[in-house]
């Protein structure tokens, strides 16, 4: 499950927690109790994820120095208990699913197909990260389902899009860690496919991820404190991508996991939206 790694969660977490509240009537709060079931949502998720992951790839993962002590590659987990384990966090994460409404029931199952299929993808395309893009930022459309009991596509489509864009930037950057390991073994990764010119990639996924916000908050009706935090996440991956040493795999990973603190800007810029628009 990565409990030890709570990146992973925090960033299937922020989408949800960002449509919950986008979803909010001016000057209140968001509904903390869907807010509580989406977090736990998101560790059983991201662990059933991992889980999986690792099934498909436990030979893939002998092969490369990060992944190589994984309980199903280093073998004290044998792939039947994995099976077993993966059964127990979709089963606790269906408890979950079954106290939403409906709709939102539809649009939370669906995310499972992505989850499934997203680690075949880094066998036959070089952009697996945009597919984990649009696994990883589901909650966008899902947290909005949960609390109004409908989508609003012009609200939650360029919102979803975005953080498929932030994503392509933050797992491209991550995946530099692995990539000589990942020419020896197969795996294909943006890093690989945008090799010298990953900046300028990740450059152009930024400014697009900012401006999707930019019309997610224009479709929202936000105000001056939406756009501060779209403002700080603006330059908050400015700073990673001109800073990040491709290079180095410890500031690759460091770089990633202050991924954290962008969903956290953009989080407190739409909870001071919600609370000031009744003012």
């Amino acid at each position: 499950m990565r409990i030890e790694k709570p990146i992973g969660t925090w960033l299937l977490a922020w989408p949800c927690f960002w449509s919950i509240t986008l979803a909010a009537p001016a000057g209140t709060l968001p509904d903390l109790r869907l807010m509580a079931l989406f977090g736990a949502g998101a560790v059983l998720l991201r662990g059933a994820g991992c889980t999986i992951n690792d099934l498909w790839d436990r030979n893939l993962d002998k092969q490369v120095e990060r992944t190589r002590s994984r309980p199903l590659a280093a073998g004290t987990v044998t792939p039947a208990q994995a099976v077993a384990f993966l059964a127990a966090q979709l089963s606790a994460g269906l408890a979950i699913l079954l106290q939403l409404n409906p709709y939102s029931q539809v649009v939370g199952a669906s995310s499972l197909a992505l989850v499934a299929a997203y680690p075949a993808m880094k066998r036959i395309t070089g952009w697996p990260q945009a597919f984990l893009g649009l696994t990883f930022n589901w909650g966008a459309l899902f947290g909005w389902a949960a609390a109004r009991g409908a989508c609003d596509w012009a609200v939650v489509l360029p919102l979803y899009a975005s953080g498929v864009c932030w994503t392509l930037v933050y797992d491209t950057i991550y995946a530099h860690q692995d990539k000589h390991d990942d020419v020896k073994a197969g795996i294909r990764s943006t890093a690989l496919t945008f090799g010298a010119r990953t900046k300028t990639y990740c450059a152009g996924f930024g400014a697009a991820s900012v401006a999707l916000l930019a019309a997610t908050g224009q479709a929202a009706g936000c105000g001056p404190a939406y756009y501060a935090g779209v403002a700080a996440c603006a330059a908050h991956l400015a700073w990673q991508i001109g800073t990040v040493d491709l290079d180095n795999a410890a500031d690759c990973n460091a770089k990633f996991v202050s991924n954290t603190w962008y969903g956290a800007l953009l989080f407190a810029g739409i909870l001071a939206d919600r609370l000031l628009g009744a003012l």
